[in-house]
């Protein structure tokens, strides 16, 4: 919002919030009817170049965030937080504006009259419009909107986003779009008045207005420096990212649309454009201090990712009814990234106090880690992110959600003895995420009930609670076989078969049933030790999340969440990859056999590098003597 918000600055259909595709519904139906009984191809046109628009835009917006995570000719070393991505969370406004520009045009204007596919002269024409009037206008417009009347009621929302992404080039209030679209309108009304417009010369124009603003904002380098070596005169009507990169951070230079001669015309050119062109070409690709390795979860993940929808990934994963009309796209999407991708990538940076830290996406959905055909090429991609890791200096690398399971690598044991002279130290993150949960149990405390797949940190939370006198009530006489087996002496007598569902604390992990959840009593608090959340079928009782922590407001470049987790909770596996990498610790955290490493040295470097409990709401919550 800009900081003194003018006339006209909300759009029309912001009320609708999610809903104002809905705008666009009657012109849909409309096309597909004239389409169908009419032969008339022009509205659906209109139709599809909006689809075109919103695919080429997300693509900018994929491929920017995957090339700035890396490092690779990043332009702003700078971060991006969730507000940011709210604000810009309106980017396809502009898109349902100009569609029902284009198709009342259309419709009261060229109405019956068949338009051309293509024209030359009509292409040429644009060519030479956007060249001359539409830049030399946009100059001045621009200039005029930095005037601080004019800037503080509404360009200076724009400005906001000091690190641009390809979608902050379209992020104005409604009435400075109509501006740019008046502006922008004169090749194609021109030609249109002409009667040298042509389907080709909408659809390429309007590509390249998108392409070039995309370019522009993307925060990274992407002309090669050959290109202005052979045609010089090339940077006098083509800018570079980092040419209008200076726009945002310098706020009174680089004024020009896509041509910077305007500029260089009227002196308003950065002196240090072409430094940091060169500059930003010469960054390398970054080096992170640690990496956490994580997968695709659920189909709708894969739009969940920072990669992905920029409104989705900066909220909690959830269910979208649209994204089930996106379903065969979404099929076709999957199988091509899990049957050709054989390799990790990077898709988020952060950064926590001098560290750096990469997550990064082996290419696989939960369901691929349950089946055994799956397991050895899991295993490889895994295996081969760890030794490339290794060789690049990368000090801690944390295994995240499946890519640590038992029977696939034994909690990454596998690894470290197939490889025993790794410098790089895998960790597994047990012994924060049994700690987070032993710290969750509320005061006065006397007995839980334990339900739920046995695994590392299942045990150690059990053996936790036993030796600090909590009475372990299990209810399947096979897991309490499997727990005992890890108790001695007077502990044994606090793990009990369960007779009875009275605990008011479940303790929680893969496995349960929904018959044992109703079973429950009401105002029941479920404690999930796994990784992944319980299906909630309880209204009357509470679920706790899955072990996770508030990160500290020192990190930075946090604008999307982990999961199902909400805005700056991160996983306690992945916060026990950071802190091993903050404390600077030399030994690994990963293995069955392994005992879990000294938890409260890790629960207590946690909160000394700012990480917060999730606390159960209006509980009061104490830690306990964990001396296993």
């Amino acid at each position: 919002m800009a900081s003194r918000p003018g006339f006209l600055t909300d759009w029309p259909w912001a009320p609708l919030g999610s809903f104002k595709y809905l705008v666009l519904a009657p012109l849909v139906i409309d096309s597909i009817y004239s389409s169908a009984t009419l032969q008339d191809q022009d509205k659906l046109l209109v139709v599809a170049l909006m689809v075109w628009r919103i695919v080429h835009s997300q693509a900018w917006i994929s491929f920017s965030r995957y090339r700035t995570a890396k490092g690779t000719k990043r332009i702003v070393n700078k971060s991006i937080e969730f507000e940011q991505v709210d604000r810009e969370r309106t980017w396809d406004d502009q898109i349902i504006f100009n569609t029902l520009i284009v198709y009342l045009v259309k419709v009261y204007v060229i109405g019956n009259n068949p338009v051309s596919f293509w024209r030359l002269d009509g292409v040429v024409l644009t060519v030479l419009l956007h060249a001359g009037p539409v830049e030399f206008i946009y100059y001045w417009f621009h200039r005029a909107l930095h005037h601080h009347f004019l800037y503080s009621r509404y360009h200076s929302h724009h400005h906001s986003s000091i690190v641009t992404e390809p979608i902050t080039s379209v992020v104005h209030p409604f009435a400075e779009h109509i501006g740019y679209t008046i502006i922008l309108g004169i090749p194609l009304i021109t030609s249109l008045l002409c009667g040298t417009v042509s389907v080709a010369s909408l659809f390429l124009y309007l590509t390249y207005i998108d392409f070039m603003n995309n370019l522009g904002h993307c925060n990274f380098e992407l002309i090669p420096k050959p290109f202005f070596s052979i045609f010089p005169p090339l940077k006098f009507i083509c800018y570079t990212p980092s040419y209008h990169s200076l726009h945002h951070t310098q706020f009174r230079t680089n004024y020009s649309l896509f041509m910077p001669m305007y500029d260089y015309i009227y002196g308003t050119n950065d002196k240090c454009s072409d430094s940091l062109y060169e500059t930003s070409l010469e960054k390398e690709e970054e080096k992170p201090d640690a990496i956490h390795l994580t997968h695709l979860t659920s189909l709708d993940s894969i739009y969940h990712l920072r990669l992905g929808f920029a409104s989705l990934s900066s909220h909690p994963l959830s269910s979208r009814g649209y994204l089930l009309l996106m379903r065969p796209f979404t099929l076709i999407l999957s199988f091509i990234l899990t049957s050709f991708s054989s390799r990790t990538f990077v898709f988020e940076r952060n950064r926590f106090r001098d560290l750096t830290i990469h997550s990064h996406l082996l290419p696989k959905f939960s369901s691929h880690y349950m089946s055994r055909k799956h397991k050895q090429s899991i295993n490889k991609m895994i295996e081969t992110a760890i030794v490339e890791a290794d060789k690049k200096g990368v000090k801690v690398m944390s295994l995240g959600l499946l890519n640590q399971g038992e029977e696939l690598n034994v909690y990454g044991e596998m690894y470290v003895r197939k490889h025993p002279k790794l410098k790089i130290r895998i960790v597994d993150g047990s012994s924060l995420a049994a700690e987070v949960v032993v710290h969750s149990i509320p005061v006065g405390t006397s007995e839980v009930l334990f339900r739920g797949q046995v695994t590392k940190v299942a045990r150690a939370i059990v053996i936790s609670l036993c030796q600090n006198g909590i009475k372990v009530m299990v209810l399947r006489e096979e897991e309490h076989c499997m727990l005992a087996g890890y108790l001695g002496g007077h502990c044994k007598e606090n793990l009990v078969l369960a007779t009875n569902y009275s605990p008011m604390i479940w303790l929680v992990g893969d496995g349960i049933s929904k018959e044992e959840q109703k079973m429950a009593t009401k105002g029941t608090r479920f404690l999930p030790f796994s990784q992944f959340p319980p299906t909630q079928l309880r209204n009357d009782c509470f679920y706790h999340t899955t072990p996770a922590m508030i990160i500290p407001d020192s990190a930075h470049n946090i604008d999307s969440c982990e999961n199902w987790l909400g805005r700056r909770v991160m996983s306690a596996w992945r916060v026990g990859g950071i802190v091993h990498a903050l404390e600077g610790w030399e030994e690994h955290e990963c293995g069955l056999d392994d005992k879990v490493v000294n938890p409260p040295r890790v629960w207590d470097a946690a909160l000394r590098n700012g990480f917060k409990p999730l606390v159960l709401p209006s509980l009061e919550t104490k830690g306990l003597n964990n001396g296993y």
